[in-house]
Parts: C-alpha cells; sequence; structure tokens
C-alpha cells in the first residue's frame, strides 16, 4: 500500500510516531508535514497548505492517515479531484475536547476554545475510520462530545456521536524503543528522579516539585534529573525550585540528542508522574523501558497500560512510595516494568497498524 501521512505538527512524540510507522512498516508510507509550532494555527490552516501541497503531488495513494492537528473536512474539500476515492483514518494523539485547556490561555478568557474541538469532531465524522491511541483516550473524547454539540442553540446532531463510536477503535502508540538500548549504562548509585514531559500546565509540574522539596526537606538523599521540551517561556516553579534544590539536581533542561536523553534515563532509577492528562504516556513508556521505576496516579490512560502495584491514591501516598524506593535498595533493585512495556516497540507494532491500515482500504 502506498499511504500518505498527514501530520501539520512534525515534532515531539507526532514526529516520532510518524517517522517510527514509515521505518517499520511494510507499507510505503509517505510524510508530509508542517513545523510543529503555533498549534492553534496548524489546526485552523494546515489543511489549506497540505491541500496546496497535495494537488501539486504526482503520486497515487491507497489511504490518507491524517492525525487530529488536522482540519480533515477542509483538506478533503480542496482535494476532492483526487481524494474523493482513497479511504481516509485519522489518528489520534489527542483532542482538544478532554484535553485540559490552562486557565490562562486567552482562548479560554474570550469564551472561543470550542472551535479546536469541533474540528475533531468534524474530522472523525468525515474519516472513514478514527484511531485512538488508548480507550482511554477514545472513551474521554465521546463522552465529551454531548456536551460540546448541546453547547449549541439547535440541530445538535447528537446522533452523529453513534457513528463515530461505530468505526473508532483503540491502536496504541507505536515507539522505537529499541533504540534505547545502544546507550544502555549503569544506574545512578544515589537513587534519581527522572522527570521527562513536557513542561506545560497539563503536567503538573507544581505537584512534582512539591515532591521533590518534601523529600529534601525530610534529608532523603536522592537526586533528580529534569527533562523536557518547554514551549513557551520557562515556567516560574521551573527556575525557582531548580535553585532551591541546587545540588540535588543534576541536569535540568531539554536535550538536543538522543544519546543524551537516553543516557539520563538509563541513569534513573524512579519516574513519579504528576499528570492532569495523558492519553497515552510516551515518556513514561520510554522512562519504564530503561529500567525506571513508575509510581503513576491511578487514573487517565495509565490503568490500561501498567499493573495495580505501581498506583499512587494521593499526594501523600506518592510521597510514600517515592521514599521507599529512594531509601530501600533492595525493593527498588527488584522491581522491573520494561517487560510490560517492550510490546509497544514498533517492532511488534507496525504490524498491527499494517493490519489496520489494509482493512480500511478493502473496507472491513
Amino acid at each position: 500500500m502506498n499511504i500518505i501521512l498527514l501530520e501539520p505538527y512534525f515534532t515531539g512524540s507526532h514526529q516520532s510516531w510518524a517517522e517510527g510507522y514509515k521505518k517499520y512498516s511494510r507499507h510505503n508510507i509517505f510524510i508530509m508535514s508542517l513545523p510543529g509550532r503555533f498549534w492553534k494555527w496548524r489546526m485552523h490552516g494546515g489543511a489549506v497548505t497540505f491541500a496546496h501541497k497535495f494537488n501539486k503531488l504526482k503520486k497515487s495513494f491507497d489511504l490518507i492517515l491524517a492525525t487530529d492537528m488536522l482540519d480533515l473536512t477542509t483538506f478533503l474539500s480542496l482535494t476532492r479531484s483526487s481524494t474523493s476515492y482513497i479511504p481516509t483514518a485519522i489518528y489520534f494523539h489527542e483532542n482538544q475536547l478532554s484535553y485540559p485547556w490552562s486557565p490562562d490561555d486567552r482562548d479560554i478568557i474570550e469564551k472561543r476554545d470550542k472551535h479546536y474541538g469541533f474540528i475533531n469532531y468534524a474530522s472523525a465524522l468525515t474519516a472513514d475510520h478514527c484511531f485512538f491511541n488508548s480507550d482511554y483516550h477514545r472513551l474521554s473524547f465521546l463522552s465529551e462530545l454531548p456536551k460540546l454539540l448541546k453547547h449549541f442553540p439547535d440541530f445538535n446532531e447528537i446522533d452523529s456521536i453513534q457513528k463515530i463510536e461505530l468505526k473508532s477503535s483503540v491502536l496504541h502508540l507505536g515507539i522505537d524503543l529499541k533504540r534505547f538500548d545502544k546507550y544502555k549504562t549503569d544506574k545512578n548509585t544515589i537513587p534519581t528522579v527522572v522527570w521527562n514531559h513536557r513542561w506545560e500546565y497539563d503536567k503538573n509540574p507544581d505537584e512534582f516539585f512539591k515532591l521533590l522539596n518534601k523529600m529534601n526537606d525530610c534529608n532523603i538523599d536522592f537526586k533528580a534529573v529534569i527533562l523536557g521540551e518547554n514551549f513557551s517561556k520557562s515556567p516560574s516553579v521551573l527556575r525557582n525550585n531548580i535553585n532551591k534544590l541546587g545540588p540535588r539536581i543534576i541536569h535540568s533542561g531539554f536535550v538536543n540528542s538522543f544519546q543524551e536523553y537516553a543516557k539520563w534515563l538509563w541513569k534513573s532509577s524512579i519516574v513519579p508522574v504528576t499528570n492532569l492528562q495523558d492519553f497515552f504516556g510516551a515518556s513514561i513508556i520510554e522512562a519504564v523501558y530503561c529500567n525506571c521505576i513508575p509510581i503513576l496516579p491511578n487514573r487517565l490512560s495509565y490503568p490500561e497500560l501498567f499493573p495495580p502495584e505501581v498506583f499512587y491514591k494521593n499526594e501523600k501516598d506518592l510521597y510514600n512510595k517515592t521514599k521507599t524506593l529512594s531509601t530501600n535498595n533492595k525493593q527498588r533493585n527488584a522491581m522491573h516494568y520494561r517487560n510490560i512495556v517492550s510490546k509497544y516497540d514498533w517492532s511488534i507494532m507496525a504490524q498491527k497498524y499494517d493490519v489496520e491500515m489494509e482493512k480500511i482500504k478493502i473496507g472491513i
């Protein structure tokens, strides 16, 4: 099959996912992308730019695979002379209905945030099939749709939600995990806590640093590695706490090379997670593959990915579990979850993706 993969937000996990599928698929994957910035404008204008590019191509395709950052309806309307016969699928990395917006976002303040969710809704309704990266994601999207549609004054089209549900399924994220093996190194002798998520509101850095400060105040012996990409100004919580924790922090800041990123994951030993939102959890999967022990809230996508013993109940339980792992070398060294997450490597997942794409082509 010849598949065109449309990714308007080509950075981070979106880029890794697209390139990973292209690398490991038995099909021919042609990636059309735009730089990963200005996400709101990508959702509005990316379809127009892609349509312009697509109409100039001298290629034929068996399937169009778009991501949730694309307004699929606009793209198809502007390319209908050459795409009307091509089946379409959309892959939801996230969605703008159940994604927690920062209360400081200008669109929230001015009450104009509904449009991005409507783009996701219309695209899902248009596509022949909708893939979600977790069942939690699928269910949360479907449960938010009635709230969105009832927000409008009439002709709410609530019945259209069932149409989306009937053509939706779960296709977990594929990740190139085996590339971490090349950079494997020994763990730090001192227990090391790692943060390897984006520095944004939905990842809840305040609670993470509250944990580290409490451990520091209680004189628990630990080090911390602060990774992750920041798309805006460095949050004050990050700057202030790094200064406060001083020598506890052995690295802070985004690393440009994969080798350095992998090195820090292998050196770390514990990954406490405080996220308010995660539709899958790629960064957690990567840390766990590198033999970091996860400590997770019992919510979001995590219960479908990990066993019960890794979950904490509340802030106190998070501290106690992190303290225990930091002070008990024997318990820390005995806990490994690498085998649980290895199944998300592209060497396994690519075949699943290929089969699903073939089903769409033949109309199953």
